[in-house]
């Protein structure tokens, strides 16, 4: 059964509007998500056929995912986080809900959703975990073999500031991700965001393989079965996230609004260490 958390009133209008659209799509079973116009595919109301998100991916109790909403609980402003084993049967629409045809995950971050004290950007987004959710994921670039694939399209980028995140390797500091400006899809190198072009002409929609292997103080990135680049990194503490980092916010793009935001569909995320 899914569990809806609404998002709690901000600084801004739109959540607040947000909250009850939400409510009217539920009851009514309506296939416009928070009252939004249908701009990709995957957008509209959680089928009421398909099994949560983690059942969708198959995740296991390993991730915890934070959203672009307000905490209802928290004390001050800051981005809810679902964990084990809460996570198992939780999706809320739009930011984390299957797709219509119940084959994939489409998570959304708004430029206008909540943000963590160490970013101005919004996200819907998986985190590493470990012990069974309880713990944070953290090893060393070092020591063994670490694994992360994702099959992923990237469906619509922010106004204005057309950037997003999809797929990290992390450590408090971005190590490397695939980054999409535009038509440009890059491998980024901790702060160097155009490291390696991968294609000039990405097509929102398109499906595509990103995976990542750590080893031996190497970071190898590939793209659909071939390698990219190899980056020398070393890092102690590192984890895999994956879904939408939006890179935009109301100070860079407009509107200001929950209809202008950053948008992945997941179909397949797997990691492996070894």
């Amino acid at each position: 059964m899914y569990q809806f958390t609404s998002p709690t009133p901000r600084r801004r209008l739109y959540f607040g509007l947000a909250s009850l659209a939400a409510c009217a799509t539920l009851v009514a079973g309506s296939p416009a998500a928070f009252g939004l116009p249908a701009q990709s595919p995957t957008a509209g109301a959680t089928p009421a056929a398909c099994p949560s998100p983690s059942s969708v991916l198959g995740l296991t109790s390993n991730w915890k995912i934070q959203l672009p909403v307000d905490d209802p609980n928290a004390s001050g402003t800051q981005p809810l986080e679902i964990k084990q084993p809460a996570l198992a049967s939780y999706a809320i629409n739009p930011w984390f809900t299957p797709t219509s045809d119940c084959k994939g995950v489409t998570f959304r971050a708004a430029v206008n959703g909540a943000t963590t004290t160490n970013t101005s950007y919004p996200r819907s987004e998986l985190r590493e975990m470990t012990n069974n959710g309880a713990s944070l994921a953290s090893w060393s670039s070092s020591s063994g073999t670490h694994t992360l694939i994702i099959d992923q399209a990237i469906n619509r980028l922010p106004a204005t500031k057309s950037h997003v995140v999809a797929g990290q390797i992390h450590d408090g500091n971005d190590r490397s991700v695939f980054r999409l400006e535009g038509t440009s899809l890059y491998v980024t190198k901790d702060n160097d965001t155009h490291y390696k072009l991968v294609t000039s002409n990405y097509k929102l929609g398109t499906k595509f393989e990103a995976k990542f292997v750590v080893s031996g103080g190497k970071i190898k990135a590939y793209y659909n079965g071939v390698l990219q680049t190899t980056i020398t990194s070393a890092f102690t503490t590192g984890y895999f996230k994956a879904g939408v980092y939006t890179q935009a916010n109301c100070g860079n793009s407009s509107p200001c609004s929950t209809d202008n935001y950053g948008e992945t569909t997941i179909y397949n995320v797997s990691v492996k260490h070894s």
